[in-house]
């Protein structure tokens, strides 16, 4: 992570750039909102493939620059890691409703008391 570049909007050209987005919003909005409006409808259908197009970056860059070691790359897990794995897991889910039920019915039995 030291050795990663930050990201652009937090850089000083980023904070730049959203000053400038910024300005040219409110002169839009507050100067120019009898023309905006008129185009209110496009600007939302338009607003839905940019969404998409850069929200995706959050999605694991789809396997680009994974930093794993050849020994865990090679290594195939056998059925017993696999299953005590999935044991361990499920044990875990379970105690943790069972705990969840515990401070449920804990939590009822005090409200009525106050009632």
């Amino acid at each position: 992570m030291k050795n990663s570049h930050p990201r652009f909007w937090s850089t000083p050209t980023g904070w730049a750039a959203l000053a400038m987005i910024a300005a040219v919003t409110y002169f839009l909005i507050f100067e120019h909102g009898h023309h905006v409006l008129q185009f209110l409808p496009y600007l939302i259908l338009l607003l839905c493939p940019f969404m998409h197009i850069f929200m995706h970056s959050s999605h694991g860059k789809h396997g680009h620059a994974h930093e794993h070691s050849r020994d865990s790359d090679n290594k195939q897990k056998s059925f017993q890691e696999l299953s005590d794995n999935n044991a361990a897991y499920r044990d875990g889910y379970i105690q943790g409703l069972e705990e969840g039920r515990k401070e449920s019915l804990k939590k009822d039995n005090q409200d009525e008391r106050y009632i």
